[in-house]
């Protein structure tokens, strides 16, 4: 398709390409209300959320057989095996649980046959209190971060709707990570909720390039321009962040729990990011600036 045709297609149907992520947001708006009101919270939250013993055991087992003895004699198990980065060798298995630690380790002694001690296993245990508490910091520490980027949002552009387009696709890409994240089953830890910071500024990033781009530099041509070399630069910066994210996902999966799971939540949010960012964002851009006038194609 030519470049002509495209801008005259694009011209004529991109208030109907809103409606994609319109109905996403809605649908995942419906779901996470409908989580919330089943779990009495926002996402399924892993023993560093929730209080409860990690044990990492050193050896290589067989993750099928122990497993089902463990899900009988512990509560809420989530096992999890360590490779070496080269040679994908077993090292350890990190196992995790509601349960007490004497009673951990006692059950993990008779499964195993030998007894467990500083050489061949480690064990941390955080209360439940520590870890809600834990929790809720970290649910101001997202809420605050998205409030300070409103206002500073707000202060840039001067705007009412051009800044609330910027926080709605910001707020979107974050709406629209979490519900596929629980859709999936993922545990949230900690780490989980610093993605979810980091996000914020993966987020608006693009956004306020596409803004700035649109308002504020009307003297570097028309609009469809403006917004075809924003969008040059701007999918340039996701993608390379995109390809960047994914690659450490695939080298740090089998070492590092930590790495990985704010690896996933980056790599989900990037790809709702550029939904959000050049079909929401630049629709409500350009019907705002088409309703005040002098712009042209």
């Amino acid at each position: 398709m030519k470049k002509t045709n495209f801008t005259e297609w694009y011209n004529q149907n991109y208030k109907t390409l809103f409606l994609i992520p319109a109905i996403l947001f809605i649908l995942s708006f419906s779901y996470m209300f409908y989580f919330y009101s089943v779990h009495d919270d926002f996402i399924y939250k892993d023993i560093s959320l929730t209080g409860g013993t990690t044990m990492t055991i050193q050896g290589s087992f067989n993750v099928e057989e122990i497993k089902p003895f463990l899900e009988q004699n512990l509560e809420e198990v989530n096992l999890r095996e360590i490779s070496d980065l080269v040679t994908q060798e077993k090292k350890a298995l990190i196992i995790q649980t509601k349960s007490e630690p004497e009673l951990t380790k006692l059950i993990l002694e008779e499964y195993l046959g030998y007894e467990l001690n500083e050489q061949n296993s480690s064990l941390e245990f955080s209360g439940s209190t520590l870890s809600q508490g834990f929790y809720k910091q970290l649910l101001l520490s997202v809420f605050f971060a998205f409030i300070f980027m409103a206002i500073v949002v707000f202060l840039l552009f001067r705007s009412f709707v051009p800044s609330l387009a910027v926080i709605i696709s910001a707020f979107a890409d974050i709406l629209m990570t979490l519900t596929l994240v629980n859709i999936l089953g993922i545990k949230i830890s900690s780490a989980g909720i610093v993605a979810f910071l980091m996000l914020i500024g993966y987020s608006v990033d693009t956004d306020i390039l596409l803004t700035t781009r649109l308002l504020k530099r009307k003297g570097e041509g028309a609009l469809n321009h403006r917004i075809y070399n924003s969008f040059k630069t701007g999918i340039t910066m996701t993608l390379t962040s995109l390809l960047a994210v994914v690659s450490a996902l695939f080298i740090v999966k089998s070492f590092s729990v930590v790495l990985s799971q704010i690896f996933i939540v980056l790599s989900i949010g990037l790809c709702f990011d550029i939904l959000n960012t050049w079909i929401t964002n630049v629709a409500i851009l350009r019907f705002y600036l088409e309703k005040q006038g002098g712009e042209n194609d």
